[in-house]
């Protein structure tokens, strides 16, 4: 349910997009009539609506989520803040400029943001995130942990940099329809690589150590 929610913002940029973008002129007029004061200029050409709609919606959907949350009196997640910033500041940016540039590296700045979350953890704190939030799931042993963290780190870094070869190289459209299908399509590859390469990790020392013990109680010694 939470990771159905916390797509609610990027479907409706999806949809918002294509249905403006099947629409460009009456979504131009729509625009300039609507949100021409948060345009630079007044006024929104067919070739930049879409986006820009797209763009307040999202920055909508994502402060929606988090006013949500904190009228049920729940945690609103760090990298929730950080999302809505990055929407905030560089959506903002798109829709006054009406230059779609600024919310494409949205995504890149948010993977990298998050890569590096990961990576400085452990290296400036002696932290490894992904054991803190995963060690109630799941025991491995330090060098798994180390490698699943680098895993993380890295695949965020690539993300980045795909988002970004997409977008330099593409239509706006193919940039919008790879941000929805193609970068999630990603994250659920890494996750089920991930969830193959953990299921062949061996056990922590310690469950090791308390899966024999039992064991040797019940020994031909122990009677």
């Amino acid at each position: 349910m939470k990771f159905f929610l916390d797509l609610l913002p990027l479907i409706f940029f999806f949809v918002t997009f294509k249905v403006a973008d099947s629409n460009a002129e009456a979504s131009a007029r729509f625009a300039s009539e609507h949100f021409g004061f948060l345009v630079n200029g007044g006024a929104v050409g067919p070739t930049e609506a879409p986006v820009l709609l797209a763009t307040m919606v999202v920055i909508a959907a994502t402060l929606m989520q988090i006013v949500t949350l904190v009228a049920m009196r729940r945690k609103v997640d760090t990298m929730l803040w950080v999302t809505f910033a990055l929407v905030a500041v560089l959506g903002g940016a798109t829709v006054w400029f009406h230059d779609a540039t600024f919310i494409k590296w949205k995504p890149s700045v948010l993977y990298w943001v998050m890569a590096f979350v990961f990576w400085a953890a452990p290296v400036f704190f002696g932290k490894n995130l992904l054991q803190s939030l995963l060690r109630e799931q799941m025991s491995l042993p330090p060098a798994s942990w180390k490698r699943l963290n680098l895993a993380w780190v890295v695949f965020f870094a690539l993300m980045g940099f795909v988002n970004l070869y997409v977008a330099y190289n593409y239509s706006t459209s193919a940039w919008a329809t790879f941000k929805v299908f193609g970068l999630t399509g990603l994250m659920l590859v890494f996750l089920v690589g991930q969830g193959v390469w953990l299921s062949r990790q061996p056990l922590d020392d310690d469950d090791e150590a308390a899966a024999v013990a039992p064991a040797r109680s019940t020994g031909p010694g122990a009677l």
